[in-house]
């Protein structure tokens, strides 16, 4: 978690557990750890496990995503336009690449549009990570749809979610706007390439 401050996280833990009126060693006695464990959690000398942080966020009573630092709401969604900015920002994510799948009348019955993520994407290194938080999404929103679940216990695992993968930073990059002449090159290759394995298929 090179993108937090641990001593930042670690004046949280401490401000929480003061708080809640725990001393160093009976909060280091609560989630198993020793004293020194939890004194160095607090001065920032040792980095906090994402486990960790979750079993501190029960016992203290706060989010996982408050005691990591990590914000949840940086920009309000107010409107269509929101959402779809966000999108935008999508596509320029490294190692994360999405098709869209868009299927309508007259050649569909159906008229629906996703935006869908190859796990086995050769040098797409996030792609497989996409997959496995949507199907894990589909799962828990099934589970708050047929009533199996509380709303408090979908909260604790997007919370969960959101401080695990708040661990891997990603680099975000706006595609160069080419000179005619280049893009015409690259479309030829890019056609070329397709005839090739076509080709190959046959």
């Amino acid at each position: 978690m090179d993108q937090f401050d641990p001593a930042a996280i670690g004046n949280r833990i401490k401000i929480l557990r003061k708080k809640k009126g725990y001393s160093q060693t009976e909060l280091a006695a609560i989630i198993g750890k020793s004293l020194r464990t939890v004194q160095k959690y607090e001065t920032g000398e040792i980095e906090v496990a994402v486990s960790v942080i979750n079993q501190l966020a029960d016992v203290l009573d706060a989010s996982p995503t408050y005691i990591l630092g990590y914000e949840t709401e940086v920009t309000p969604i107010r409107s269509l336009s929101d959402v779809m900015n966000f999108l935008f920002h999508i596509e320029q994510v490294k190692g994360l690449n999405f098709s869209i799948d868009v299927k309508r009348p007259p050649r569909s019955n159906d008229w629906t549009c996703a935006l869908v993520f190859d796990g086995k994407a050769k040098g797409e290194e996030y792609n497989s990570d996409m997959c496995l938080f949507l199907e894990e999404w589909e799962a828990r929103r099934d589970d708050l749809r047929t009533y199996k679940y509380a709303y408090s216990d979908y909260n604790r695992w997007k919370e969960k979610t959101l401080v695990y993968y708040a661990s891997l930073p990603v680099d975000c990059e706006e595609p160069a706007d080419l000179p005619r002449s280049e893009r015409i090159k690259l479309r030829k290759e890019y056609f070329m390439h397709l005839f090739d394995e076509q080709e190959g298929n046959e």
